[in-house]
């Protein structure tokens, strides 16, 4: 059973940065090859943020959600059997719950990877609040 537990949320001004972690157990990358960063601010559906798979060569695809690309970088310690997503020069629209999630599907640097049905465990969210 894959467990995820995120942390490092908090409050920042607008142009701030912040640095997520998820930390994984029960991970192996030929079962869930795919982790994700998502998000869901009030009111408003939750939206995939950035990705990153795992291929059979132990190399790494990454996706990024048009609103965090450039900003956003997601990469994984799995030494540590921890994903993080350092977020920089944030601004208020970036305020919501994050989350973390892992799926067994082989998506990898594709939009479909971004989307929350793909994903079958998930974490408890973490807060983010950007204040302008």
């Amino acid at each position: 059973q894959v467990q995820l537990v995120e942390s490092g949320g908090g409050s920042v001004q607008a142009g701030g940065s912040l640095t997520l972690s998820c930390a994984v157990s029960g991970y192996t990358y030929s079962i869930t090859p795919l982790l994700g960063w998502f998000r869901q601010a009030p009111g408003k559906e939750r939206e995939g943020v950035a990705s990153i798979y795992t291929t059979a060569r132990g190399t790494y695809v990454t996706y990024y959600s048009d609103s965090a690309k450039g900003r956003f970088s997601i990469s994984q310690d799995n030494g540590k059997n921890t994903l993080y997503l350092q977020m920089n020069s944030l601004s208020p629209e970036d305020t919501a719950m994050y989350y973390c999630a892992a799926s067994w599907q082989r998506l990898g640097g594709s939009r479909a990877s971004l989307e929350p049905m793909r994903y079958n465990y998930w974490g408890q969210g973490t807060q983010v609040t950007v204040s302008s």
